[in-house]
């Protein structure tokens, strides 16, 4: 070292800063890739992602040896300013000042500068610097090696074993995250489409069902004329038949069937009960995805939702679970509020008591409950545990709720004012003002 003069020795220093400087980017450029885009890119074909995952496919053989790299260069770079501060002042202060200046040095360039760049723009450090980290793995294999078997010796006395690896694969929650962080690379409506599909086995028949009382259905026992008129004036395609009661449901009769018989002049009840097709059946806990895919192997649109005892409690068609994913089927291009709740010029609103409490949700982003009764009419008795008279006033799950009119011992119309919303501390609670 004396025989090499102080300029040469303060231009290795510079390299061995720069040598210092790029292993660090390295290895903070190879660790914040992104493993899921990094994929991606390796089944196109891209070269540099396929080096990197070569690389990251032995990740404690590659932080080794870019450790020791990163340590060697150090070391060199402070034996060299050691000596160059010795030449310049003396044996008393030049290590000092060597240490001080030398830590500072590495700290701005070697360290903090190119591992926050890398930690912005991993691709452009981790690509190129694979060209050069392949073939000093392939040169310092011996020594990996032998670190590796020192480190993973230290760590099974502690009880770890080195080779397991942490699992990769997303839950149900990291993934809706991913989707939200993907900002504007997925539309907002593609984004709420996705979270809804991960969002299904949460939701079950039903939760989406048209309750028992509300569907439209035929009695075949009815006069032929009254059949007839309901058949004309019927808003669907399908139409549940049933004797007397939705109990006894016979089939579906779809509208088109209907007109064929109507066309060839043999439109009667016998015939109409031959058209009649299959009913579909499922329990009213099974969850949306499982009654997807079970629909869909049986070639299913519609169906009847029963409890457990056989009872049919609503039904269900192909369409709702649909709405479930993309939202509801409208030709409006304005949003709409639901049909069941009415906003009134004072902000307040005016909701059958029939109302879906999740479409509810939904569609005005109320926080109601709904691991309980379905309807608003069900959550108010449930919270009342009597039938209340009309003008009571309740605040239900943070909402101020006025019950304006009651039919046939049913809630008809309340009046919900949401703007007063305030936090309840359970599901369900409120006070009660007659």
């Amino acid at each position: 070292m004396s025989s090499i003069d102080t300029s040469t020795l303060l231009i290795v220093l510079g390299v061995l800063i720069f040598m210092s400087a790029y292993f660090s980017s390295s290895e903070t450029g190879l660790m914040s890739l992104n493993r899921y885009r990094l994929k991606h890119l390796a089944n196109e074909g891209k070269a540099g992602a396929l080096r990197v995952q070569k690389l990251l496919n032995r990740p404690d053989r590659l932080i080794g040896l870019i450790l020791i790299g990163n340590n060697l260069v150090n070391i060199a770079a402070t034996t060299i300013a050691t000596i160059v501060c010795i030449r310049l002042y003396g044996p008393d202060f030049g290590p000092l000042i060597a240490t001080g200046v030398l830590t500072i040095v590495i700290l701005v360039f070697a360290e903090v500068t190119p591992k926050t760049y890398a930690a912005l723009y991993p691709e452009k450090i981790a690509f190129p610097s694979s060209f050069i980290l392949i073939p000093l793995m392939f040169l310092f294999t011996p020594l990996v090696k032998l670190i590796n078997l020192i480190t993973n010796g230290v760590l099974m006395l502690l009880r770890i074993n080195p080779v397991s690896r942490s699992d990769t694969a997303l839950s149900q929650e990291e993934l809706r995250t991913v989707v939200y962080e993907a900002g504007s690379l997925i539309p907002q409506k593609h984004q709420e489409m996705l979270v809804s599909i991960l969002d299904l086995e949460k939701v079950t028949a039903e939760d989406i069902m048209v309750p028992r009382s509300d569907i439209y259905a035929i009695d075949i026992n009815d006069d032929w004329r009254v059949i007839q008129k309901q058949l004309t004036h019927s808003q669907h395609t399908r139409v549940l038949l049933y004797r007397d009661s939705v109990d006894d449901a016979v089939g579906f009769m779809h509208v088109r069937d209907a007109l064929r018989l109507l066309a060839k002049d043999q439109f009667t009840k016998a015939t109409m009960l031959r058209a009649a097709r299959k009913i579909f059946f499922t329990p009213d806990s099974t969850p949306l995805h499982t009654l997807m895919y079970k629909m869909q192997a049986q070639r299913e649109r519609i169906g009847l939702v029963v409890d457990e005892y056989g009872d049919i409690q609503g039904l269900m068609t192909l369409e709702d679970i649909l709405e479930e994913i993309i939202g509801d089927f409208t030709t409006s291009v304005a949003p709409d509020h639901s049909k069941e709740a009415l906003e009134q010029s004072d902000g307040s609103f005016f909701v059958d008591g029939s109302a879906n409490i999740r479409e509810l949700n939904k569609e005005l982003n109320w926080a109601f409950p709904i691991n309980g009764p379905k309807t608003l009419n069900g959550l108010i008795l449930e919270f009342l545990q009597e039938m209340p008279e009309a003008q009571v006033g309740l605040r239900l799950a943070g909402y101020p709720v006025e019950i304006i009119e009651l039919s046939d011992n049913m809630i008809k119309t309340v009046r919900i004012i949401p703007e007063f919303y305030k936090a309840p501390i359970d599901d369900v609670s409120g006070q009660r003002n007659s």
